[in-house]
């Protein structure tokens, strides 16, 4: 006979081990490491033999399909987000960190759909209800007919929910309070966790009812517990955003009823969240058009064309090795930029400290930005201000050609909305607008460098006439 499995996972960062012991070599924390019953079914060992399974049915690929049913918040940037509304029986993951604003958003949203007649519950785990209730006059939500809950027992919250009438929505702020009877841990430790979000997901799928769960994030900025709690969801969503600034932006990472390249972008005020509908003209706001080392990037967010400022500082370094530092950006990729600067464009930036920044501590993720970055680099290097109307996008390659990226005339047509005229992009790019001018066509990085040096000499020129 099978001698029976036995493990031991660690209640802190999930790591598990053949043997106890007092510190888990994964996360370094002492004394989390506790027995885990091992797993049933086959292979599980004695006493765990799996019941005589039954046959299902099984169909074809083709045949008549419904699209999934959603409950829209009539929050435009959330919806765009989720792919359209909230879809019944999912389960979505919603973390950030601590005071960004995720409590903030989903009561805003749970009033918008109590608005339309929907039936609300929210659950709160990590507040009392007079805070609560605070935060919804604050919001002007105190007058609708949310129903509000504080508790963090499982057994409870679920007995809580299948009475009456089935919610339509369902939020439960957070994840990492919850416990459940039937495990011997703390709350927010990787059992207790995976054991909550477990009968969630098993309740949203039962009933129909669509459920928020709100996580707490690391240090790192991932959701803290266990990782196969993202799997589990349906769709997760991350909240960032910088305190030092007034915006937010919702990036979906996960959606299996939508798109996982979009993003909704909020204004925080005292009165809570407003939709910022051109994220654009807020991160093009405070531009300094007369400053060398800005240059005006055209990006894509999933359907969503976005114009951003790319801030660079080249100066001389005072130190044996020069500083990299980065700012909303990839440091591997700005690190590849200045390689093939100097080697295929004769750029020496070795003896030079390099800053990169985003403006507004916007994130950018696609490649196409190469362009943009290098256009500010060699524009802080020679002290040229870039064209005050151009945008530039495109990737660059390790051979030095700039390689065209996808929707080009989404790109083109959102700066020209926006008052900018001219525009630097790869010169295979498909789908250019007809007729249109001020487009600057370039095959190579050398081609850019030569553009903005001819801009110095000629600034130079004009410097010295005056």
């Amino acid at each position: 006979m099978a001698k029976a499995k036995t493990q031991f996972v660690c209640q802190n960062c999930g790591t598990v081990h053949t043997r106890w012991a007092g510190k888990c070599d994964g996360c370094g924390e002492w004394n989390t490491i506790i027995e885990d019953d091992p797993l049933g079914g086959i292979g599980g060992g004695p006493g765990k033999t799996p019941k005589k399974g039954r046959a299902v049915a099984l169909t074809t690929l083709s045949g008549e399909t419904e699209e999934a049913p959603r409950v829209q918040t009539g929050i435009s940037e959330l919806d765009r987000v989720t792919g359209g509304g909230f879809v019944r029986g999912s389960a979505v993951l919603v973390g950030g960190d601590p005071g960004i604003g995720k409590s903030t958003l989903l009561m805003q949203a749970a009033a918008a759909l109590s608005r339309r007649g929907h039936r609300i519950i929210y659950v709160s785990g990590e507040e009392a209800v007079a805070q609560v209730r605070l935060r919804a006059q604050r919001l002007g939500a105190a007058s609708t007919d949310v129903l509000l809950a504080a508790e963090t027992n499982v057994e409870d919250i679920l007995a809580t929910l299948a009475e009456g009438k089935r919610p339509d929505l369902v939020i439960i702020d957070s994840i990492q309070t919850l416990w459940s009877d039937i495990v011997d841990s703390a709350p927010g430790t990787v059992t207790q966790v995976r054991t909550g979000v477990q009968a969630m997901i098993r309740f949203a799928k039962q009933t129909g009812a669509a459920m928020v769960l709100v996580g707490h994030v690391t240090k790192e900025g991932q959701i803290a517990g266990p990782r196969v709690v993202e799997h589990m969801v349906d769709a997760v969503l991350y909240f960032e955003g910088d305190r030092g600034h007034h915006y937010r932006i919702l990036r979906t990472v996960k959606n299996r009823f939508g798109p996982t390249d979009e993003i909704g972008v909020f204004e925080m005020s005292d009165k809570g969240l407003r939709e910022v509908t051109n994220p654009s003209e807020l991160f093009l706001g405070e531009r300094n058009t007369k400053a060398p080392g800005a240059a005006v990037f055209a990006g894509m967010e999933g359907t969503r064309p976005v114009l951003v400022e790319v801030q660079a500082l080249v100066a001389p370094t005072s130190l044996g090795t020069a500083r990299r530092a980065v700012v909303g950006w990839d440091g591997s990729r700005l690190a590849m930029i200045l390689a093939v600067l100097e080697a295929h464009c004769g750029v020496r930036l070795g003896q030079h400290d390099v800053y990169l920044n985003v403006a507004g501590g916007y994130r950018i993720s696609e490649p196409a930005a190469d362009v943009a970055v290098a256009a500010a680099l060699v524009s802080s290097l020679t002290s040229t201000p870039l064209p005050v109307d151009s945008v530039f996008f495109g990737e660059v390659s390790l051979s030095g050609a700039v390689r065209p990226v996808s929707q080009t005339a989404q790109r083109l047509k959102e700066a020209e909305k926006l008052g900018f005229a001219r525009a630097t992009l790869p010169s295979s790019s498909a789908e250019l607008p007809k007729g249109r001018k001020g487009l600057t066509e370039i095959e190579g990085l050398p081609d850019l460098v030569v553009q903005i040096a001819g801009s110095a000499r000629k600034l130079g020129k004009q410097t010295d006439e005056d």
